[in-house]
């Protein structure tokens, strides 16, 4: 009977976290397909629409140029992830099975940028992006986002590396195979779950991002989905529902990879949790 209270408890208190969790979500989505009229006349946020509609949704799509920051989202996005992950699997490898002069030391300022609040660094970063010619261009962010990634991503992946057994390594090495086919044939393979959760991680995170976006680029053209919200609030500024249907349309992409590729994530997360 304890036993079946306490399981009976916890069912309970997290069917309410995630009710709780979900009430933004849910209040956005519906007032999303409600109409203005039906917001101002009804006042009542938690009912479902008596009259739905995606007139919001083309408003924010086009209108509001959702689908211009979407592409320039996406470009971002997508090759930082692709850059972040490579270089950082390359010094991971590189740390993990290689003995060389400064090899604590560099392991020690990769973790050490982790630790730096990114706010300390905005007036440099900004003058820096000036003065190399950066400013306003989607390559800006990009190399910024994987100057600022790749601490994180090497230090998360040489901790998978290194659980694996050196005789792995030491007899592709006896074989001949060089350093590369290592790297790409032995070592790759074998923590592809962790790449997978990581890559997750850094395309939410990369996709999220407003700080970077905001202080590197000023060309409408050239924003994100995160500064196009901003720019949506502006000019839609009481029109509640077309807000609501760009946040809904800006998190559809990360919701999505996430669902898709969950179990890869969870895999990635458990990797080495068991031995034997």
């Amino acid at each position: 009977m304890k036993r079946f209270s306490k399981a009976f408890l916890f069912y309970v208190l997290s069917t309410l976290i995630v009710v709780i969790w979900m009430i933004p979500f849910i209040v956005a989505f519906f007032t999303s397909f409600k109409t203005m009229d039906e917001i101002f006349m009804l006042r009542n946020f938690w009912s479902p629409p008596r009259n739905w509609t995606i007139e919001n949704f083309k408003i924010a799509w086009t209108e509001g140029r959702m689908q211009r920051y979407f592409l320039n989202t996406f470009l971002v996005t997508s090759i930082s992830v692709l850059a972040t992950l490579f270089l950082s699997s390359l010094s991971a490898f590189a740390l993990s099975w290689y003995n060389f002069k400064l090899k604590t030391v560099i392991l020690v300022i990769f973790v050490a940028g982790m630790l730096i609040p990114f706010q300390m660094l905005l007036i440099p970063v900004y003058r820096f992006s000036l003065a190399t010619g950066l400013y306003d261009s989607l390559m800006g962010v990009i190399l910024f986002h994987v100057a600022f990634q790749i601490g994180f991503c090497t230090f998360f992946l040489r901790n998978f590396m290194v659980t694996i057994p050196t005789s792995l390594f030491e007899a592709a090495k006896i074989d001949g195979a060089n350093p590369f086919v290592i790297y790409s044939k032995i070592i790759m393979p074998l923590v592809t779950p962790a790449v997978a959760a990581l890559s997750i991680l850094e395309f939410t995170w990369i996709w999220n991002d407003y700080l970077w976006s905001l202080i590197l680029l000023q060309s409408d053209s050239k924003k994100t989905v995160t500064i196009g919200l901003t720019a949506l609030q502006g000019q839609w500024i009481s029109s509640w529902n077309v807000i609501a249907a760009g946040a809904l349309l800006a998190a559809i992409v990360p919701v999505t990879v996430f669902l898709i590729f969950q179990r890869y994530f969870i895999e990635g997360l458990t990797l080495g949790s068991v031995k034997g």
